[in-house]
């Protein structure tokens, strides 16, 4: 078997490897989808044998998903731009509570399919998350826009959090307003007599 064809072998299996995880990306990105691997392998167009060569199980394609919206959120935080970096930290805290609705019902496939208390994917995007989130974080306190009595972690809590109340849809988006305003450090209001 000569090189190039080898060569065209896997490119073509790259090919089905990245069909496979769009179509389960947006398969799974509708709310309440469970979609069954062989579902997931038709909208792809390839064959059960494929699919089940690049992810042995279901488990393993729900952690795949959900490491690539992990690396979504970190590379964002590279690239998120802000006239200052308050706006900077607060457009990147917006993707990642954009992001939790998919990666949120991910999350809770993964912990219901494990046989484990937490997968290792789980445990590790907090602190990637993290990491990645750091440097934006301590530029918007350090310019003032932050306040200094919490930390990331705490914040990123609280968006999760946040992202488990069913938010009225006259009221879309109030509730990570409201949270993001608290995140500024308080203005001296007007002296009192």
């Amino acid at each position: 078997m000569s090189g190039e064809t080898v060569s065209a072998r896997r490119a073509d299996a790259e090919r089905n490897r990245a069909k496979i995880i769009a179509v389960a990306r947006e398969a799974f990105a509708v709310p309440g989808a469970a979609p069954s691997m062989a579902e997931i392998a038709r909208r792809a167009g390839v064959g059960m044998a494929t699919l089940y060569r690049n992810f042995p199980g279901r488990l393993e394609l729900v952690e795949e998903l959900f490491r690539h919206t992990v690396d979504d959120m970190c590379e964002a935080a590279e690239h998120v731009t802000g006239d200052t970096p308050g706006d900077a930290f607060f457009a990147w805290l917006m993707r990642f509570h954009a992001n939790g609705a998919r990666k949120g019902p991910l999350a809770s496939l993964l912990l219901a399919e494990s046989a484990s208390d937490t997968p290792v994917v789980l445990r590790d995007s907090r602190s990637r998350t993290i990491a990645a989130g750091e440097p934006l974080f301590l530029a918007a306190q350090r310019s003032g826009e932050v306040r200094d009595d919490v930390s990331l972690g705490q914040i990123l809590d609280g968006l999760v959090a946040l992202g488990t109340v069913d938010n009225h849809p006259d009221f879309s988006g109030a509730l990570i307003r409201i949270m993001l305003d608290g995140l500024r450090p308080p203005t001296p209001g007007p002296a009192k007599p």
